[in-house]
């Protein structure tokens, strides 16, 4: 039983480690970096912009659907226990129901649209210049 404690311990402690080393190693994001305009290969493009509004021309946010434009608001979110994200608030009906949409933040320089937090990334966007 002393054995199985012992071992139990040790898995935990280096579990701990590892977890440290991970938060160690990502990057923090700096939200009033994140302005500016972010490209695809495919030709979508979505500018931030330091006021808070955005504009987006042929991007895809879902599976399977065919590329829109939009514009409204944008602001960064940090929930601490997922992935951190701008929430896009559209506007003018751009998506047609949808009133907002999550941008998810990969890093300083990318972002990235996934509809099903299982799925695929949908369409990811780099910074450019």
């Amino acid at each position: 039983m002393t054995r199985r404690r012992a071992g139990g311990r040790w898995l935990f402690a280096a579990l701990a480690a590892s977890a440290l080393l991970v938060s160690g190693c990502s990057e923090a994001v700096d939200p009033q970096k994140l302005p500016g305009v972010y490209r695809n290969d495919d030709g979508g493009q979505i500018e931030l912009s330091a006021d808070g509004t955005f504009s987006a021309t042929g991007v895809t946010t879902s599976e399977g659907a065919d590329p829109v434009d939009f514009s409204g608001s944008w602001d960064y979110e940090d929930p601490g226990t997922s992935s951190d994200f701008v929430y896009l608030g559209v506007e003018n009906g751009g998506l047609g129901r949808t009133g907002g949409i999550q941008l998810y933040v990969d890093d300083q320089d990318t972002l990235y649209f996934q509809s099903d937090p299982d799925g695929p990334v949908t369409q990811k966007l780099r910074r450019t210049g």
